[in-house]
């Protein structure tokens, strides 16, 4: 269910967290404690043997783009086959990233997404206010992998002998939160159409 307003939210939300639009979703989720000191840059899922390509791929997708405006101007159908070839390259390294790594059965999990944070249930009290993580999600159908560190802000025992912990993204690249964004608001197209 989509809300600006978060019911279940904790009492430490700040007044701007309201912002952001929330959705309930099942998505792949990847944590990782991370230590007080670590920094917020560091890539805990091992991606830094594959910095080097995901730089040059964003360079050759800034290419494309800019030269897809000016064709734009000259021959639409042409740009338009572009635009679907470049978007059916884009799912099958999606595709093939994610085959790479596949996500257990367990890793996926019914959470509260937002630009701002999520949240989710954790089967043991692991996590206390203050502490931070490391976070990747898969976020279907289009597998996008947005990274970001997160802190957490509330603890809620629940009857099962769980918790569902809120976070807060203290570290998010403009890019994944792009891809968040895009997300929710492809959910919340998805809701309307069903509805």
């Amino acid at each position: 269910m989509q809300s600006s307003d978060n019911p279940g939210k904790p009492a430490g939300y700040a007044a701007e967290r309201r912002d952001f639009f929330r959705i309930e979703d099942r998505i792949g989720l990847e944590i990782r404690k991370l230590a007080p000191d670590t920094p917020l840059e560091s890539d805990v899922f091992d991606g830094d043997h594959l910095e080097s390509l995901k730089a040059e791929f964003r360079r050759l997708d800034q290419d494309v783009k800019s030269h897809l405006a000016s064709l734009a101007e000259r021959d639409r159908l042409l740009t338009g086959l572009i635009k679907s070839l470049n978007g059916k390259l884009d799912t099958l390294a999606r595709i093939m990233a994610f085959e790479q790594n596949p996500l257990q059965p367990d890793d996926w999990q019914d959470v509260t997404l937002s630009e701002g944070g999520l949240s989710f249930f954790s089967r043991t009290p692991a996590w206390q206010p203050g502490d931070r993580m490391a976070v990747r999600m898969t976020l279907p159908p289009d597998l996008f992998q947005p990274q970001a560190i997160a802190e957490v802000l509330e603890v809620v025992p629940d009857a099962s002998g769980g918790t569902r912990v809120h976070t807060e993204f203290v570290h998010l690249d403009d890019s994944d939160r792009q891809q968040i964004a895009r997300h929710v608001m492809r959910w919340q197209i998805r809701q309307r159409q069903k509805g």
